[in-house]
Parts: structure tokens; C-alpha cells; sequence
């Protein structure tokens, strides 16, 4: 049985479409942050542990500020 919800499609889905830019403004900010060499389209030149750091950081952050919203 296929399961429509997996992840592993391929596809990388925004829930809310709108929020691709400012999604993409807080990536090459987080990049920026970290000294990784961020540039617009194509980035598979990155390394794992570069690409890893970006979404790393942004898990953090974005845990951060939930934390403080909810004080």
C-alpha cells in the first residue's frame, strides 16, 4: 500500500505557499550567519555538513522563538 504522506516523493512542499520567500529570506540569513556560501538556484556544490548546518540552524532558531512566544 502507498502511503500519500511520505516524504520520500521527492517533492518538497511549503504548508502554506506563502511563505516560500520569507522561508528562503531566513535560509540565505541563517547561510550569511554561518559563513556558507549560499547563492540562488542551484546549490548541490554545498557539503552535507554545509547544507546540514543551514537547516540545522534554522530548526533552532525557529524553536527559539516558539519557546519565547510561549512565555
Amino acid at each position: 500500500m502507498a502511503n500519500t504522506n511520505s516524504t520520500s516523493t521527492g517533492t518538497n512542499r511549503m504548508a502554506v505557499p506563502e511563505a516560500k520567500d520569507a522561508m528562503n529570506r531566513f535560509k540565505e540569513e541563517v547561510a550569511s550567519e554561518l559563513g556558507v556560501p549560499l547563492k540562488e538556484g542551484y546549490n548541490g556544490d554545498l557539503t552535507s555538513k554545509q547544507a546540514g548546518s543551514i537547516g540545522g540552524e534554522m530548526v533552532k532558531q525557529m524553536i527559539q522563538k516558539q519557546e519565547e512566544s510561549m512565555r
